[in-house]
């Protein structure tokens, strides 16, 4: 029976899913964000959480037990040294579990697992959106007014619907595109 035997073993022997989990939460560490299935995301977060809470006192001790889990003390030295002073003052909850979808070969469920507070890596708070242009016959978000400027905005105010529609017929003379009744004057005349 296997009464209170909460631990996921992932279809792998118990040498096989710890070295996998520990090459996991290195990659974390590192990358500060990877892809994976859902189940590794949610086995990677009760693997890595213990022990980056252990990371917070910076003792003999506590490096020894995490490099015992790790293996790489170049993911421990991070750990210790950048990712334990930024998560000093939250109480856990270090790792974000997003869920993507589904793969496209086997269609497992896929997610995205990342440390809370290295958001500013990949979204920095001065990433501008990209302007899009707007073209004839699609949706209107806003009124005309709010998107161009006041100059542009006061000038129509002043002219009236006549002479708007005199400007009109003026652009329409001074473009170049011959017309039908204009190629029709033409042939007459040759």
């Amino acid at each position: 029976m296997r009464h209170g035997k909460k631990i996921n073993h992932l279809s792998r022997k118990t040498a096989h899913r710890k070295a996998m989990l520990a090459n996991m939460a290195c990659s974390l560490i590192e990358h500060k964000r990877i892809n994976t299935t859902v189940a590794k995301a949610k086995a990677l977060r009760q693997y890595v959480e213990p022990l980056i809470t252990k990371s917070k006192s910076d003792t003999t001790h506590n490096r020894r037990i995490v490099f015992n889990n790790l293996r790489d003390k170049y993911a421990v030295s991070e750990l210790f040294r950048d990712v334990a002073v930024k998560v000093g003052d939250r109480p856990g909850g270090y790792i974000r579990i997003i869920k993507l979808g589904n793969r496209q070969g086997d269609n497992a469920d896929m997610a995205m697992v990342e440390l809370v507070d290295y958001n500013e890596i990949y979204n920095p708070k001065g990433a501008k959106k990209k302007k899009t242009t707007r073209r004839r016959g699609g949706k209107k978000t806003g009124t005309v007014s709010e998107s161009l400027p006041e100059t542009e905005t006061a000038q129509k105010k002043e002219t009236s619907p006549k002479a708007e529609a005199d400007i009109k017929t003026e652009v329409a003379s001074k473009k170049d595109i011959p017309s039908k009744s204009s190629e029709a004057e033409n042939k007459e005349e040759s």
